[in-house]
This record gives structure tokens, C-alpha cells and sequence, in this order.
């Protein structure tokens, strides 16, 4: 058992720094629904300026975030375009049915990134009676369920130029979008000129306790809002957790790389143990994936074997194992983890 628990099941387990949590306890307020709250127009406009868009909507979680946008860019019975790992499709409850009423067109990308040909071939006949309308093009990046693949620009570019050709909008899941930008160099605001609307995630390897910011232009968030409120998102002195955020953008950014790191180390770590598989060079950012080969186990069983001696995971699609490395884990826990899953693999 370890000393300390290593927590490895995602980048959501982050706490809150004690410099965070001072930035919150100094926040000033007021009444984000009437635009009264300082900490969060500030961070409004500190988003707008990242990504390059005119307007952006605070809200409590990128789920949220996805949500709104479908139901802004869509009409009932519209079709999005996405990848078959997306997490609209496989981590929201369903919602893009019961919030939106849309059908999805699902693509099969390697690794979650698909291709301007892939769209151009799914977009459906516009003078069909018959077919849904092809409306949205959803782009999630980094890529969870394709291992935290890392979209190249230029085939975003691609995906892009496809897709306006045809009269479609454009959306990106950026839950890990910084990781994307850190690990590629590629700007934030090249990636968001390439869709409509985006939202950035706080939670993950920002290491905030809540909130994501959805952005678009001007007319795009003024009907977000009142998505928000339908919803039930609307805050009031919501500039505690902005302020977080605000935090967040401007000490945990940069430091990503460190996760990217850790997680090649662990990556390169398990490819040494007996009984697991893994592709080590397809680990870009700081998810990992791996299976277990050895007979008798199961990716469930090594699961709470690990929980026992105090390293967390879990398990994912595909017969595999996801571990994500964030700033509240070092490299010294990562040795650690990978003594307790060799040790439980030889027990």
C-alpha cells in the first residue's frame, strides 16, 4: 500500500493549490446574470483574447458547453458529424438526443482525427426529403477516446474548408484543448478560427474545481445565454470559481508539458511489464492506454488490484486501461504507480 494514494483515474482528481484557493477567497462578486461580476467579465474577456472570438459565456461544465452549442447550431432532426469515440456521442447521457433532438453521422478517424474527404463523403444529399439535414461538424481535440491525440492543424484546416463549402458549422470539444496547444505549439486562437464556437475546460490539467467557457461570436453567445438559463446554468457571484479559473490560465497552462512527460514515463514504464501491451509513441499528452495480455486478468481485475495497494485508474472501451497524469502527481509517483501494477501483475 502506498503512503499517499495515487490517483491516476483522470486529470478531474486535481485539488485546488493553496494559491488557487486564495484567488478565490479574494474574488470580487456580484451578479454574473446581470453582467454585474467582475472576476468573471475579466475572465470573459481573457478568453475572448486566448481564442480569438468576439463574445464567451462562463459556464459550469464543458458538458454544458457541448450541449448549448448543438442546440444553438442545430434544428430538430439535424445530423452532427463526428467522430464514433466523441464524447458527445459516448460520455453525455444521451443528451444531444434528449436536449437537441439531433442524429449523429458518425465517422471512423484513426484515433478520433478524421479527414475534410471523411466529411465532404458523410454530408447528406441538401434536396433530400428523406435523409436528416447535415447541419454541424463536431471536432473534439485533444482526442480522448483516440488515446489524447493531438489534431494537426492542418487537418483541421481541411475539416474546415470542407465543411463551410458546404454551409455547415463548426464545433470544438476543447476539454483538453490546452494540452493540444502545448503540446503541439500550435496557438489556441489557430485552432478556434477553424470552428465556430469552442469551449475551454478548467477542471482537467488546469486543475480548477469547476467551469468551462463557451465561445463563439457576439450573436452565437447571445442565444448561449439563454440556452444557459433553459438549462439551469445560470450563477450568481459566480466570481469564486472564475476567479479559479483566471488562476488557473495563468499559472497551470505552460506547466502541461510536465504531464506530457510524466505520462511518456509511464507510458515507456508499462511497455516494460510482462502481461501488459501498450503503443508508446501514440501516447502524445497525458492520457495513457494500455491493455493486459496476461492470461487470467482482466483490464477490471488489475484495476482494483492497483486500488488496493494505492494507485487509482480505470477502465475504458476497447479492452484497455486509461491512466492520466496532472499536476497533483510527480514523477516520483509515477515510479510508484508503475511499481504497484508491476507488483500486482506478479502477485
Amino acid at each position: 500500500m502506498q503512503n499517499r494514494f495515487i490517483d491516476l483515474y483522470s486529470d478531474t482528481k486535481t485539488k485546488p493549490s493553496p494559491g488557487m484557493r486564495k484567488a478565490m477567497a479574494d474574488a470580487e462578486v456580484g451578479d454574473e446574470q446581470k453582467m454585474e461580476d467582475p472576476t468573471v467579465n475579466r475572465l470573459r474577456d481573457r478568453v475572448c483574447e486566448l481564442l480569438g472570438k468576439e463574445d464567451a459565456v462562463f459556464l459550469p461544465s464543458g458538458t454544458m458547453g457541448n450541449q448549448i452549442a448543438i442546440r444553438v447550431h442545430c434544428r430538430l432532426g439535424d445530423e452532427v458529424i463526428a467522430d464514433r469515440t466523441a464524447h458527445i456521442i459516448n460520455a453525455e447521457s444521451g443528451g444531444t438526443a434528449a436536449n437537441a433532438g439531433v442524429m449523429i453521422r458518425m465517422l471512423d478517424g484513426p484515433y478520433g482525427v478524421f479527414t475534410g474527404e471523411q466529411v465532404k463523403e458523410a454530408i447528406r444529399d441538401p434536396n433530400s426529403r428523406n435523409a436528416p439535414r447535415s447541419r454541424l461538424v463536431s471536432i473534439e481535440n485533444t482526442s480522448n477516446g483516440g488515446c489524447g491525440t493531438v489534431w494537426p492543424l492542418a487537418t483541421m484546416q481541411g475539416v474546415t474548408k470542407v465543411a463551410r463549402e458546404a454551409g455547415l458549422s463548426l464545433h470544438m470539444d476543447g476539454a483538453r484543448l490546452c494540452n493540444a496547444v502545448v503540446k503541439s505549439g500550435t496557438k489556441a486562437s489557430d485552432y478556434a478560427a477553424c470552428v465556430d464556437s469552442l469551449w475551454l475546460d478548467y477542471t482537467k490539467g488546469l486543475g480548477a474545481p469547476v467551469g468551462a467557457s463557451l465561445a463563439g461570436s457576439k450573436e452565437f453567445i447571445h442565444e448561449a445565454w439563454r440556452q444557459k438559463q433553459m438549462l439551469g446554468g445560470s450563477m450568481r457571484q459566480s466570481g469564486v470559481i472564475a476567479a479559479a479559473a483566471l488562476y488557473a490560465l495563468e499559472h497551470n497552462w505552460d506547466r502541461l508539458a510536465e504531464d506530457h512527460d510524466n505520462a511518456r514515463h509511464l507510458s515507456e514504464g508499462i511497455a516494460n511489464i510482462k502481461g501488459l501491451k501498450i503503443d508508446v509513441p501514440r501516447m502524445e499528452t497525458n492520457l495513457v492506454f494500455f491493455e493486459v495480455t496476461k492470461p487470467g486478468w482482466t483490464p477490471a481485475k488489475l484495476v482494483e488490484a492497483c486500488k488496493e495497494r494505492g494507485v487509482g485508474m480505470g477502465t475504458a472501451a476497447g479492452n484497455r486501461i486509461r491512466a492520466v497524469t496532472h499536476l497533483d502527481v510527480n514523477r516520483a509517483d509515477i515510479d510508484s504507480a508503475l511499481k504497484v501494477i508491476s507488483d500486482a501483475l506478479a502477485a
